[in-house]
């Protein structure tokens, strides 16, 4: 496994939006697949000590994900997302907003766009976050970015562990 993988995290305070790129020492296909499916997302995609719980998940062009985090003393904190655009195995975007237990959302939110390349191995992931409003934006302080980093190596393990198998 390599250690020397790209991470890049830029905040762009007046454009209200973070610039995210990182490279897995993994297949294009294992890495959209980790990014795309409930069953692998909620292994790795919420910062230890909080787990994540997904109520459903449509992944196709106007489909809908509701999940919440989960912190150890039970709390939820719910978000709801809706897939705008895909094309498989190079990019897909979404709107994200925080919702109560019943879906209702809570605005403003974000617009997430993913795209994903390989070369030799390595898969790169580009994530663009554009809030929509500066508020949202102030709330993605440096406890966004561990905990995001934390998430990321959460999969760089189940990678690893999988290619043990």
């Amino acid at each position: 496994m390599k250690n020397d993988l790209l991470f890049d995290f830029n905040v762009d305070k007046a454009a209200k939006t973070v610039f995210i790129t990182r490279e897995f020492d993994a297949g294009l296909s294992l890495v959209w697949y980790a990014f795309t499916k409930q069953e692998i997302l909620d292994q790795w995609a919420a910062p230890a000590p909080m787990r994540r719980k997904t109520k459903y998940m449509d992944f196709k062009v106007g489909g809908r994900r509701f999940y919440a985090m989960i912190s150890p003393d039970g709390q939820e904190r719910w978000l709801l997302q809706k897939y705008t655009s895909i094309t498989p195995k190079t990019n897909f975007k979404l709107y994200n907003t925080f919702a109560d237990k019943d879906e209702n959302p809570e605005l403003p939110g974000s617009e997430w766009d993913y795209s994903f390349s390989e070369e030799n191995g390595i898969t790169k992931v580009h994530i663009t976050i554009f809030n929509e409003s500066i508020e949202r934006m102030e709330k993605l302080t440096e406890g966004f970015r561990v905990g995001f980093t934390l998430m990321l190596k959460n999969l760089d393990d189940l990678f690893a562990a999988s290619s043990q198998n």
